[in-house]
């Protein structure tokens, strides 16, 4: 026996990648929806660089239009060498550039985070659902399966929808809100700095000739670990043809915390990019230059300068979903580290599975608690041990001489694909 459809709206919160992705995959439903970002612009914050998709690539493909992926491609932070891309994951000894792993290639796409939101909010349904500068203050529960109604700190009305899901990313509210107990996030004993280095062309050559997209590896006697990739090309940064041409290079240096000078490092960008060349000191000359153009700058509006991004998880924990009413999605649901980098191909299959299971539901066809459980089922069971590997990765990138084949950081990628 079916059951009447909800009425009222999904309530989505966070305007970031799962939550645009998801949006698509319920406009092309002909599921209503809305959207509410706490920025009030796209580019409010910075965006966390680069990502990169390989296995949800499938999913992808399912939830948008042929439109927004031609879109998505032209996202890619190297649209030319992405056509005859490899899809090499290479490890590397940091003081020889020998190869210590390859990881076996599959189809991916180097996407800019930033231009792969404008590429999801190129869709008109999309961007004309989303609603800037709401940040979540507090959801209720209807009572007598009404559905939620959700406030916002800038004082507006409220909302009313049929459930609320939380895509909000690492620190989310929601998630707050569904597991007060243990929500927050879980620190690594690892420390980790970032920063964006412009290069000329003959400046980012040696960094592309190990790899034209990406490499990391780790120092046999430090067990410093160096991520290095492409972020901007002359072609996609406006520059070709200029004889101002330039790379944007993402540089990444990271260490396992072993005494309290591990864990007390500069708050300032010039210390951080100091701190960055002192841990570089024994890196093969390539890397070592690379890592010596990092600019020692201090300013209040330098956005580019290094950074320091904690590291830390949050494994899917059980939450009590309110009778189906509210969930989570992506980093909200399931928070990892980047050294295994499915953290945005899990958010998309979470949105894949989350877009099949209420399409059975405003079809009249499975009841929302229902449909809420099993997807909830699906995406804890896949993604709490994602989680660990990704710890567990983060932790065996940090020691060189114990990395072997099993290894987290290089062990091959294994999806269940779902079937029909």
């Amino acid at each position: 026996m079916g059951t009447p459809p909800p009425e009222k709206p999904v309530i989505i919160i966070g305007a970031g990648v799962v939550g645009l992705t998801l949006a698509h995959g319920l406009a092309n439903a002909d599921i209503p929806f809305e959207i509410y970002e706490r920025d009030d612009r796209i580019n409010a914050r910075q965006q966390g660089w680069a990502i990169t998709l390989h296995w949800a690539l499938a999913f992808l493909r399912q939830l948008v239009r042929k439109d927004t992926l031609e879109a998505v491609d032209a996202a890619q932070v190297d649209p030319e060498v992405a056509r005859n891309d490899t899809g090499n994951f290479l490890f590397l000894n940091l003081s020889t550039l020998e190869t210590k792993f390859r990881i076996p290639p599959n189809e991916r796409r180097r996407v800019g985070r930033m231009r792969f939101r404008q590429a999801l909010l190129s869709d008109p349904r999309i961007a004309g659902r989303v609603h800037w500068g709401k940040r979540l203050e507090d959801v209720e529960i209807v009572e007598g399966g009404g559905g939620v109604r959700v406030r916002f700190r800038d004082g507006s009305s409220s909302v009313d929808g049929s459930i609320l899901i939380g895509a909000e990313g690492t620190n989310s509210q929601t998630r707050q809100f569904l597991a007060p107990q243990t929500y927050r996030n879980q620190p690594l004993d690892v420390k980790l700095v970032g920063v964006a280095v412009d290069m000329t062309p003959a400046q980012a050559r040696p960094l592309r000739e190990i790899d034209p997209l990406l490499f990391q590896g780790c120092h046999p006697e430090t067990n410093n670990f160096l991520w290095v990739s492409v972020l901007d090309t002359p072609a996609t940064n406006g520059t070709e043809g200029t004889g101002r041409e330039y790379y944007r290079m993402q540089l990444v240096l990271s260490w396992p915390v072993k005494t309290p000078a591990d864990a007390d490092i500069p708050s300032t960008p010039a210390g951080l990019a100091r701190e960055m060349k002192r841990r570089a000191a024994g890196f093969h000359p390539t890397l070592r230059e690379a890592v010596d153009m990092v600019p020692e700058n201090d300013g209040d509006d330098d956005d580019d300068g290094p950074r320091e991004i904690a590291l830390q998880d949050w494994p899917c924990l059980p939450w009590d979903n309110r009778n189906g009413a509210v969930t989570l999605i992506g980093d909200a649901a399931h928070a990892m580290t980047m050294f295994r980098g499915e953290a945005a191909n899990h958010g998309i299959m979470d949105a894949y599975h989350l877009v099949r299971a209420l399409k059975e539901v405003y079809a009249g066809s499975k009841r929302l608690k229902e449909a809420i459980d099993g997807y909830e089922e699906e995406m804890r069971e896949r993604t709490s041990v994602a989680v660990l590997w990704s710890r567990e990765a983060c932790i065996g990138a940090h020691d060189y001489n114990g990395l072997n084949e099993k290894s987290a950081v290089v062990r091959r990628r294994a999806i269940k694909m779902p079937t029909d």
